[in-house]
């Protein structure tokens, strides 16, 4: 996408001014979306963004700009305006620009740039709808959507580096909301793989259909919710969620470098409960957190975050290393050329372990089965959460019984990573999008079902 001998220049302008470290990030992404609103189609969107991003670093002093020009001159320019008020003598020199071809591990037969395939995509969205529908006639909505995007990726770098590679991207959403009187409640499922759209193969549109509604249908008529401290077993797949963000964000060096984290200081240290083991992993074959190369142009690979209650590792990135001095995992991720790389997550979960689910139900005499998780908050820097619970159960005696209207879990990531006793075999991985510093990038969490033998649940209607 960029001429090398223009990459080359940008970067030794960059050193000249006395940066340590020079660093282009080119990105050509293709994109398109169509939703359907009640059967209806609703949007058609599709639009394609360039751009190049320019990183310096001065010690440990971050500089970044972009720019959508291709042009010599210009990415000069924007890098002189980067170095306006740190440029000094010149103390480093670039290393020839050597192109790695990377492996691909994520075959992709359908890819978006070939065929955008709207016909079909409505054709599977009102499968969704019908199916969702038919449940019941206290349906009241139903918004399916289909994303797919096509990531193109360029790195140069003063150490050498010349990489490509391209990311092809397909998620697929269910929203259902289900009305009974003046009482209203919601459905939601968006699977989502690293792939074209031969993706839809692997999702049964009326299935994603029906689970959506019967989610939405089954809080109608719910009884509340009760509150306190009490044992919860947490669902399987995107009961992660809490790991993801309670945990994982403090085991990001963006937070470790700042020691904006509990867990700055406990490497080696036993952090969670012995049944617990963690990992972050961007080498699984078209999920959806995977990547070939992270966004700082360093193969990914298998992190293994906590083992057997102990932390063994962060996720780290370029400048994350520099400051911690913790060697790099290829965990530099960033949302587009608009935003310098930080570390991240990437297929991020909780192993699984060789409980069964009838054990931890059958050990809690009055405590919440939370199936599926929802959406939350968390404390940067302590991991203090407050979780809703998408679709909860009362266990009484041993025995999951009615359903609940609404449930939300309350700990701190270091509490409840030792509350954990119980960790089952029925391991699922969900897709999500991750926000943090440097934008919204994709990431799945992950888990078997759990038991938390306490944690706070706050109830009510």
């Amino acid at each position: 996408m960029l001429n090398t001998s223009t990459a080359k220049a940008v970067i030794d302008h960059a050193l000249f001014l006395g940066a340590d470290f020079a660093e282009l990030f080119v990105e050509r992404q293709h994109s398109g979306s169509v939703e359907l609103l009640s059967g209806e189609v609703d949007k058609v969107n599709s639009g394609i963004d360039f751009g190049i991003g320019i990183r310096l670093f001065f010690g440990h002093k971050v500089l970044y700009g972009y720019t959508n020009s291709l042009d010599e001159e210009k990415l000069k320019q924007v890098t002189s305006l980067l170095c306006a008020k740190d440029k000094r003598d010149q103390i480093a020199k670039a290393g020839a620009l050597n192109f790695t071809q990377h492996d691909d591990r994520h075959p992709v037969s359908m890819p978006f740039s070939a065929n955008n395939h709207v016909e079909e995509k409505i054709a599977f969205l009102r499968r969704v709808d019908a199916k969702a529908r038919s449940q019941s006639d206290k349906i009241s909505q139903i918004i399916g959507r289909i994303a797919q995007r096509e990531q193109q990726i360029e790195i140069f770098n003063s150490t050498g580096l010349h990489v490509l590679d391209t990311r092809h991207y397909t998620r697929i959403a269910s929203s259902v909301v289900a009305t009974h009187g003046n009482e209203q409640s919601t459905g939601y499922e968006a699977p989502g793989m690293l792939s074209g759209w031969e993706f839809n193969s692997h999702v049964d549109p009326e299935e994603l259909g029906e689970v959506a509604a019967k989610q939405a249908l089954i809080k109608l008529g719910a009884d509340a919710c009760p509150s306190g401290e009490m044992p919860v077993v947490i669902g399987n797949g995107f009961g992660g969620v809490i790991f993801h963000e309670a945990c994982g964000h403090l085991l990001e060096t963006t937070a470790v470098a700042k020691k904006a984290s509990v867990f700055y200081d406990k490497m080696g240290e036993m952090i969670a409960h012995p049944a617990v083991s963690a990992v972050d992993d961007g080498l699984m074959t078209n999920e959806w957190g995977s990547i070939n190369i992270d966004d700082e142009g360093m193969e990914t690979q298998h992190t293994q975050l906590i083992k057997d209650g102990k932390l063994t590792s962060f996720m780290v990135d370029h400048m994350g290393s520099l400051k911690t001095g913790f060697e790099r995992t290829g965990s530099g991720r960033r949302e587009s050329y608009k935003y310098a790389p930080t570390s991240r997550m990437r297929n991020t979960f909780i192993e699984p372990g060789d409980a069964s689910f009838d054990d931890m139900i059958s050990g809690v005499e009055r405590g919440i089965y939370a199936k599926k998780m929802g959406g939350g908050s968390v404390q940067p820097g302590t991991g203090e959460f407050n979780f809703a619970v998408q679709e909860a159960y009362l266990i009484e005696d041993g025995k999951v019984t009615k359903p609940l209207k609404s449930a939300t879990l309350i700990s701190t990531g270091p509490k409840v990573l030792k509350e954990i006793s119980m960790v089952g075999k029925d391991f699922a991985l969900a897709a999500g999008m991750c926000g943090s510093v440097s934008g919204s990038v994709p990431t799945t969490v992950g888990q078997p079902a759990l038991k938390v033998d306490n944690i706070l649940v706050g109830g009510g209607n």
